[in-house]
């Protein structure tokens, strides 16, 4: 221990020892042991030479000359500051805040780097004009953001370019629109993202191009789009979703996105559902927007309704729409759609229907003479040449590079007995029957035609009106076995639901599939239900009843390997857009839509990325009844999408418009209506004949016929066995195998 040797502390120390001493004679045992003190002759006491005196600590600094001081702080400056980012080659901030940066300016990705997607390059000059160029105004290239390049494939890398030519006006001068028509499960998604996030961060002026982004889309997939937009950039940016909320919760948010400005806006993307856009539409038109993405598009197919309106009013010159299925009923829809994004191109709508319309229909048409068929081919290539400059479209062949197996198949169901005398009775007493005839369509033919639906689907739907008798089901209660009830299900009253019941009994035995049924009719899926606590089925189900949010948990569950729902239950008006039901890969259409895209939107839900197995859609019909003539109407719709959307040359001209009326007719003597309406002749006795004999008229849309009603064709097990057990429907199927050359 360290002593102090000053005066006071020593004599405190030497008059402490002293008492000790004093102490010590009266208590000898109590005696300490103590250090020897050391003394000189002069009586101080001995201090180590190892030992250097305290020194007082004082905050003065050394005094140093001022060449000495400069010296110093040079040598500190003279370290260059180094990035602490392995392998780091940006620019190593030379630059202090507030200043401009000297020197040419630079892309904000290297365009050279190997897989670089490059959407704009500088023209090249020479080096006269680059001595004499304002490097200053010099444009630059424009490349895609790696993390988004390495992920995108092929056919995507080009649809964003295709997008980004679009809306910077490089394709049609003074129009910045385009349409987004890939198929299902092409990636239609993450093209606009890329192009969304490519927009807010540069141009060839070296500066963002937009400020804002909107994408409108329907409600069920908005937090898919928020979903999307998180996977894909990785938080780099903070989307503003609105999927819910009073309406001044609402308005104060949108108040907000529109009020953002400058070059790094907070929340630069608005994600909001076509029902609260309308809603909301004023607090939108305020401002401007760089850049409107409408997903599922065809929604804008009406120019007359208050959505079309809301959006066409907005303040944004950079449009794009994304509809798979942008012509789904008639070519004035179509020309709805190209008018929103690029208004004029196509004229008014008047002149539309004039000049392109009215011809193409009347060469389509199977009674059309020759001169027709020539006049409206000749418009037909020149709306193409129009359209083709703002519309891109691949087809689903190219996931067959990246996807498993999908095998389509058609299977018409016979009606029952019961099914059968209903439908007869009905066709019997139904006024309606004679004014459609005549030409008429009234209210009661409409449900006329959705009461014979839903009897097609199964009795058990109609068995309300019967009991009340309603007009067209007097006297049919009758017909019902004794004792029946709806409260419990029979498949065997319905031949649909009959081979329904075949094909998931099969799948639950035979493999760990997962099956997705499809109706449009919730009171079907109420019948699907009931079926699937009969045969204890663990399932799933989405309707128009389901919130938003609901909807997202439950179809992360059921994709989910560890789920054990068997079966997803989904209302094709509800949620047949978008939804991606990977982990199940079988589907059954139960019924069939007037509306093919319908249709089409909700079969694409399980063939998508993602999938790892086979994937097989059923779609049933009731033999010879009004859901051939639906499927019928669907082909001709089809037919006319082909020409104008997919340039298809040789498409069928399928059925004449008087044949579509005959809607109220049962034929139970064919095994297909469908099937002998177009002729056929790649049938030999109910068996396909490979090659197809030449002048055959199955012609590529039409494809899905190529194995008919015969059972060596079959190539799915649960079909197989379904047919063993029930031998009373016909199975026609379309499998893109033979697209990826698979025997």
């Amino acid at each position: 221990q360290r002593r102090s040797l000053a005066p006071s502390q020593l004599a405190k120390r030497k008059a402490g020892e002293e008492e000790e001493e004093e102490g010590d004679r009266h208590h000898p045992t109590a005696r300490k042991r103590q250090k020897p003190v050391i003394e000189t002759e002069s009586g101080e006491c001995y201090r180590s030479p190892f030992r250097k005196p305290l020194a007082q600590l004082t905050n003065r600094p050394h005094c140093l000359d001022s060449s000495q001081h400069e010296a110093f702080i040079r040598s500190i400056l003279s370290k260059p500051f180094k990035v602490p980012i392995p392998n780091y080659k940006g620019p190593l901030g030379l630059r202090a805040l507030g200043i401009k940066r000297a020197g040419l300016r630079s892309p904000l990705h290297d365009p050279f780097e190997e897989g670089a997607l490059v959407l704009y390059e500088p023209p090249l000059l020479s080096a006269h004009d680059q001595l004499k160029i304002d490097k200053d105004k010099a444009p630059v290239h424009v490349v895609v953001d790696p993390v988004l390049s390495r992920v995108l494939r092929p056919h995507q890398r080009e649809g964003v370019k295709f997008l980004w030519d679009c809306v910077t006006s490089r394709r049609i001068p003074g129009s910045h629109g385009c349409i987004m028509a890939d198929e299902m499960g092409l990636g239609k998604t993450l093209q606009c993202i890329t192009l969304m996030w490519t927009l807010l961060r540069q141009s060839p002026d070296c500066k963002p191009e937009i400020e804002k982004a909107m994408v409108v889309s329907p409600s069920s997939l908005v937090r898919n789009w928020y979903n999307e937009v998180e996977k894909w950039l990785g938080g780099r940016i903070q989307p503003l979703a609105i999927d819910g909320g009073s309406k001044e919760e609402i308005d104060r948010k949108l108040v907000g996105f529109m009020n953002q400005r400058g070059l790094r806006v907070p929340s630069p993307i608005l994600i909001i559902s076509y029902e609260t856009f309308r809603l909301h539409a004023e607090a939108l038109q305020k401002g401007s927007v760089g850049l409107v993405i409408c997903d599922e598009g065809h929604r804008l197919k009406n120019s007359e309704n208050q959505t079309y309106q809301a959006l066409n009013s907005l303040n944004t010159p950079r449009r794009v729409l994304i509809s798979g299925t942008p012509i789904q009923n008639d070519l004035l829809e179509y020309f709805s759609l190209v008018h929103f994004v690029n208004s004029g191109i196509l004229g008014t709508a008047q002149e539309f229907k004039r000049h392109f319309e009215i011809p193409i229909l009347k060469g389509r048409d199977a009674d059309a003479s020759e001169a027709e068929r020539h006049k409206g081919e000749e418009r037909l290539k020149e709306l193409i040449s129009i359209v083709n400059r703002c519309l891109i479209r691949r087809t689903s062949d190219i996931l067959s590079k990246y996807l498993p197996v999908k095998i389509e198949q058609v299977v018409c169901c016979r009606l029952t007995p019961l099914q059968a005398e209903l439908y007869k009775n009905f066709l019997k007493q139904a006024k309606p029957v004679e004014e459609l005839k005549e030409g008429k369509i009234s209210v009661s033919s409409l449900s006329s035609i959705t009461s014979l639906k839903k009897l097609c689907n199964h009795p058990a739907l109609i068995h309300d009106k019967c009991v009340e008798e309603e007009e067209g089901f007097m006297g049919a209660l009758d017909l019902f076995p004794a004792g029946y009830s709806t409260k419990s299900v029979e498949p065997q009253l319905s031949g649909k639901m009959l081979v329904l019941d075949y094909i998931l009994a099969v799948t639950k035995s035979t493999s760990n599939d997962k099956v997705v049924l499809v109706s449009n009719y919730t009171q079907t899926l109420d019948l699907f239900e009931k079926l699937c606590r009969n045969r204890r089925y663990l399932y799933v189900r989405l309707d128009g009843t389901m919130s938003i949010k609901k909807r997202a948990k439950i179809v992360e569950r059921f994709n989910s390997p560890s789920s054990p729902e068997f079966i997803f239950m989904l209302s094709s008006k509800a949620g047949g857009c978008g939804l991606n039901l990977i982990g199940a890969n079988r589907l059954v259409m139960f019924d069939p839509d007037w509306n093919p895209a319908n249709d089409e939107q909700a079969m694409a839900r399980v063939w998508r990325d993602g999938q790892k197995k086979t994937c097989y859609i059923y779609r049933l019909l009731s033999t010879g009844t009004i859901e051939e003539k639906i499927f019928q109407r669907q082909t001709h719709k089809k037919a006319l999408s082909s020409c104008v959307v997919d340039e298809e040359q040789d498409v069928e001209r399928h059925f004449s418009l008087g044949e579509l009326k005959e809607l109220f007719t049962l034929n139970e003597t064919t095994t297909s209506d469908t099937h002998d309406k177009i002729k056929c002749r790649r049938c030999v006795n109910g068996h396909q004949v490979r090659p197809p004999p030449e002048g055959s008229d199955c012609t590529s849309d039409l494809s899905q016929w190529n194995h008919c009603a015969d059972k060596r064709g079959l190539q799915d097990s649960v079909l197989k066995a379904a047919w063993d057990a029930a031998v009373t429907f016909t199975f026609h199927h379309h499998s893109h195998e033979e697209q990826r050359g698979i025997p």
